[in-house]
C-alpha cells in the first residue's frame, strides 16, 4: 500500500455572530449551512423604519429567529457609557457562553477592549471581521457606496482580525472583485456578501483544522474612509460631469436613491449609464437638459458629457424603465431636469 497523508481533523467551531443589515444576514445564512454552529447572535435593537416608522427587527434578527438562535440586542457594549446596564448584562451573557470564535459583519456598534480580549483568549484570530473593501481603502460605514462613487475598478472582501480603531486590524484573507459599468450598490452588495461568506468559511475551516495563519498588517499608505451616506448627498447636481452623476446614481441605489426635480416634482433615478463616449456635443446644452428620448432611455446632459437614465420613479409611483416614464410624463428634448 502506498503512503498517504492523513487529513487534519476539523473541529466544529461554536460561533457568536454579530451583525445587523442584509449583508450580515447573508453571511449568517451561509454559516448555518457550514460545518460550524452559531450559538448566539448579537444585533442592534429594533428600530423604526419606512414611511410608517414601524418598529422593525434587523435583517440579522429576522434570520436568527428563523434559525432559533438566542439573540442579544444591547444598545451599546461600553461599560461606562449611557447604556452601561445593557452592556454589563451583555457581558455577563457572553461570559457564560461556551464558544470558539466571534464573527462580526456590519454590526454597527464599537467592540470595546473587554470583548476583544475575551474573544482573543479563545483563539489566535480573536474577533474576525468581514469587511466589504480592500483595506486600507474604504475603512468605515459605506465601503460599497463609496467604491462605486469614486469610480474604483475593483473592490473585494477582507477578513480581518479586529483591533481597537476603525477597521485597523491585520488582514487574515482577502479576495478582489471587479466593479462592472452598470453595477449599483445593490448588485455589488450581493456579490460581495456571497464572496465574503465563502472566504470567511474558508478561514474558519482552516482555523478548525488548527492550521497556521500569516496575518498581513495594513499598509499605512492609501487609507481612505467610507463616510456614512447622508440624505443631502442624494440630490443630483447636473453641473457635475456626466461620469460623476452616473456614479452617484448607481452608488445610491438602493438607498437613499439619487433624485432630481422636473416641473417641481421629485423624480428618483435608480439606474443610468454614462454615454459621454457616444455623445457628440455639436451645440451648447444646459446641464440637466434632455437631449434625446426613446425606448432605450432618457439622455441628459451634464456639465460635460451625457448620461442615459434607464430606471426612474415619480413620487407616489412604482419604479419603471425610462421608456415607460417618457410616455407617462411626455418628456421632450430641450426640457430640463433641475
Amino acid at each position: 500500500m502506498g503512503d498517504f497523508a492523513l487529513q487534519p481533523v476539523m473541529k466544529k467551531l461554536k460561533i457568536i455572530f454579530a451583525g445587523t443589515p442584509e449583508f450580515a444576514a447573508i453571511i449568517l445564512e451561509a454559516l448555518e449551512k457550514s460545518n460550524h454552529q452559531v450559538i448566539a447572535v448579537m444585533t442592534q435593537p429594533d428600530r423604526a423604519s419606512g414611511r410608517g416608522l414601524k418598529v422593525m427587527p434587523s435583517y440579522v434578527k429576522q434570520k436568527a429567529l428563523k434559525m432559533a438562535i438566542p439573540i442579544l440586542q444591547p444598545s451599546s457594549l461600553k461599560l461606562d457609557g449611557a447604556f452601561a446596564s445593557e452592556a454589563l448584562h451583555a457581558k455577563k451573557q457572553i461570559e457564560t457562553l461556551d464558544f470558539d470564535v466571534m464573527i462580526v459583519a456590519a454590526y454597527g456598534l464599537i467592540l470595546p477592549s473587554w470583548l476583544l480580549s475575551l474573544v482573543e483568549s479563545k483563539n489566535e484570530l480573536g474577533c474576525i471581521n468581514v469587511h466589504a473593501s480592500m483595506l486600507p481603502r474604504w475603512r468605515g460605514a459605506a465601503p460599497i457606496h463609496r467604491a462605486i462613487w469614486a469610480g474604483d475598478e475593483q473592490t473585494g472582501t477582507c477578513i480581518m482580525k479586529m483591533a481597537q480603531g476603525l477597521d485597523t486590524g491585520p488582514i487574515i484573507a482577502k479576495e478582489t472583485i471587479q466593479i462592472q459599468s452598470l453595477d449599483t450598490t445593490a448588485t455589488l452588495h450581493d456579490r460581495l456578501a456571497s464572496q465574503g461568506a465563502r472566504v470567511l468559511i474558508e478561514v474558519l475551516n482552516k482555523l478548525a483544522r488548527h492550521e497556521k495563519f500569516v496575518l498581513l498588517e495594513q499598509d499605512q499608505a492609501g487609507i481612505t474612509y467610507a463616510e456614512k451616506i447622508k440624505k443631502e448627498e442624494a440630490r443630483i447636481v447636473w453641473s457635475q460631469e456626466a461620469y460623476q452623476i452616473d456614479r452617484q446614481i448607481r452608488a445610491l441605489n438602493p438607498s437613499p436613491g439619487a433624485f432630481t426635480t422636473f416641473n417641481q416634482e421629485i423624480i428618483k433615478i435608480w439606474l443610468s449609464e454614462n454615454i459621454s463616449h457616444r455623445w457628440k456635443k455639436d451645440k451648447p446644452y444646459q446641464p440637466g437638459e434632455i437631449l434625446e428620448v426613446d425606448e432605450f432611455g432618457i439622455s441628459v446632459a451634464g456639465n460635460e458629457g451625457a448620461i442615459r437614465l434607464l430606471e426612474v420613479q415619480k413620487a407616489g409611483s412604482k419604479r419603471m424603465n425610462a421608456g415607460q416614464f417618457v410616455k407617462n410624463m411626455q418628456l421632450k428634448p430641450g426640457q430640463v431636469f433641475q
